[in-house]
């Protein structure tokens, strides 16, 4: 039986997203925070591992500073070295998010169950809670949503959750896409739309209520009139997967599209943005 290998890896907190997708490309399939800031682990099969391409990635990314360590794990012990790493996550005590290998927990508004096959997207990052404790706070009954980077799909569940009736979901990376699915089907919202590629490239012939982008600093920058585009008059704007200081760029290039800043929040180090489309 094949071992399971477990890459330890660190890395620069704004290139943690891209190393991550690069990884998936490269045979991981699980992704967890580490126990310090830009620390991480990625678990894939050790039949699978290639040395060479950890050192084409380093090569790849040399303002990522991307260094890293691995060892062989057992794979019969993998299961519940995963499980042990990860808790459910309660946000503003309204959602609770657990993996199917958790029981139900009573007294929430909305349990999300999903599959975690990686840290981003699961509730545990600061970005994603932050971006759902937004989402508590507009009115998605009955209103079209887009989920820009969807990671896991979890954003786009929620808004299911909260009475969304036309979602759309997409991502770069066939990974995120494919369990995106399986988590929105494990929620009963099959009607999900998820599409992969970016939105340049898929240039979706639709208006939406609600914009959801969590992402980083430089995809936000460089979308931003996409997003401008494709909100309704008065369409809310939730963005988030950036640091604090970097907010004021983004709130400038939203400005000069008539998207007016609402609410901003802060949670270690990383900020999220409220923002609405300017009315008609």
């Amino acid at each position: 039986m094949d071992n399971t290998l477990e890459l330890s890896y660190h890395c620069k907190p704004e290139f943690a997203e891209i190393i991550l997708a690069e990884l998936a490309q490269i045979g991981f399939d699980y992704f967890m925070d580490g126990e310090d800031e830009g620390s991480y682990l990625a678990y894939g099969d050790e039949a699978n591992f290639r040395p060479e391409a950890l050192q084409e990635l380093s090569a790849d990314y040399p303002m990522a500073s991307l260094s890293y360590t691995w060892k062989s794990i057992p794979k019969e012990n993998w299961n519940k070295e995963w499980e042990s790493h990860y808790d459910p996550i309660e946000v503003a005590k309204d959602i609770y998010i657990r993996a199917h290998f958790h029981p139900a927990q009573s007294g929430f508004k909305h349990e999300i169950v999903i599959t975690p096959k990686m840290s981003f997207g699961t509730g545990h990052h600061a970005t994603t809670h932050q971006m759902l404790s937004l989402q508590l706070g507009i009115d998605h009954q009955g209103k079209s949503v887009l989920d820009v980077g969807t990671g896991t799909g979890i954003l786009a569940i929620m808004a299911g959750k909260l009475g969304a009736t036309e979602i759309v979901a997409t991502d770069i990376d066939d990974w995120s896409i494919e369990n995106s699915v399986e988590n929105a089907q494990m929620n009963g919202f099959d009607g999900i739309q998820f599409h992969k590629g970016t939105l340049s490239e898929l240039d979706l012939n639709l208006q939406v209520d609600i914009l959801l982008a969590n992402i980083n600093t430089h995809v936000l920058l460089e979308e931003m009139p996409l997003y401008a585009r494709l909100l309704k008059p008065g369409g809310h704007l939730l963005l988030s997967g950036f640091y604090t200081p970097d907010a004021e760029a983004i709130l400038a290039e939203a400005l000069a599209l008539q998207v007016y800043p609402i609410t901003q929040t802060e949670r270690e180090k990383w900020a999220a943005l409220h923002l609405q489309k300017a009315k008609a």
